[in-house]
């Protein structure tokens, strides 16, 4: 006798976020190095760091960056560079409050892309 397999519900992507402000971001390793990046895309889950050059893929990093709604601390682990200057990041922890407040910033941003594209609609000449 089979059963039939449960459906399973595709897992639903988190929103992401691009800020429309640079937004500097720094990288501490752990043997004490610093590197700086900005940050080009994000969600609650990682996102995408333009950096002068690649880290190694599964370096472990405390990631800091500021949004309009606070800093975000949290350790990030660094995947597969996407070309010499992009890098995407998974994030492994967020610290105290920083995933709501980056929860907040990537809402807000949202909004604002939303309402920004209806303007656009509204005044567009067709």
């Amino acid at each position: 006798m089979t059963f039939p397999s449960p459906v399973q519900q595709p897992a639903r992507r988190p929103p992401r976020a691009f800020f429309s402000e640079t937004t500097p971001a720094v990288l501490r390793c752990l043997d004490g190095r610093f590197k700086r990046g900005k940050l080009q895309v994000i969600s609650l889950t990682g996102g995408l760091l333009s950096l002068p050059a690649p880290l190694d893929r599964g370096l472990r990093v405390k990631l800091m960056f500021l949004t309009a709604r606070g800093s975000v601390l949290g350790t990030a682990e660094m995947l597969s560079p996407i070309s010499w200057g992009m890098q995407p990041f998974k994030f492994l922890k967020l610290y105290d409050d920083d995933e709501q407040r980056l929860d907040a910033a990537i809402q807000s941003s949202l909004k604002q892309s939303r309402s920004g594209y209806g303007m656009m609609e509204r005044f567009r000449a067709w």
